[in-house]
Formats: structure tokens, sequence, C-alpha cells
């Protein structure tokens, strides 16, 4: 998954302009932006339960479960990441997110 350091995590108010450029309406460039950013989720999702997933024990006694500090560290880090949504709009916005109109596919 590719981890930009320059995305804002915090609200940030955007130019619809800049996010209509690249198709010329907003709303299919927000239809698309939701798609990538549906992606985005799904990919972090997966890459969060896997690095989890070494974590997992198989042991159901509540005695034996243990806190581990390094399963800590990384929930904290994705919690700290930027959210989906705003990753997919800096990609958009910078032209990073290649799409096709159907109608195109069509003819």
């Amino acid at each position: 998954m590719i981890k930009k350091t320059n995305i804002p995590a915090s609200i940030v108010t955007r130019d619809t302009d800049k996010i209509a450029d690249q198709t010329g309406n907003i709303y299919e460039s927000v239809a698309i932006i939701s798609k990538r950013a549906r992606q985005v989720s799904v990919a972090m999702k997966e890459e969060l339960s896997s690095k989890l997933a070494e974590f997992a024990s198989t042991v159901d006694n509540l005695e034996e479960v243990f806190e581990n500090r390094e399963q800590i560290e990384i929930s904290r880090f994705y919690e700290r990441m930027p959210k989906p949504t705003s990753m997919a709009i800096e990609e958009f916005i910078d032209g990073e997110v290649e799409f096709r109109r159907v109608e195109e596919d069509e003819q």
C-alpha cells in the first residue's frame, strides 16, 4: 500500500473546482473518489488484519490473555493514519487515480 506523508489527517477545506477539473463534473469526481476510498479502506483493513493475526491467541482462558505492546502500537499507528477518503481525494487531485467512462468502453 502506498503511504503518503503529506496527507493531512484532519479535516481540510477542499476546492471543488480542483476536484471537478479531471472529469468536468463534481458528481462524477465524487463517485470516482468514493470508489477509490473503498479500495483504500479494504486494503488498509486487510493489511491491519494480517499484522494483528500474528498476535492471535488460541487460548480462551482470560487469565492467560496478556497485553501486547507491539499490537497496541500497530493499532495506534493505523488510528493516526489519514482516513481513506482523504487519501483518495489527494490521489485524485494529484492525478494518480485512473478511471474510464462506460460510454467510452462501449464505442
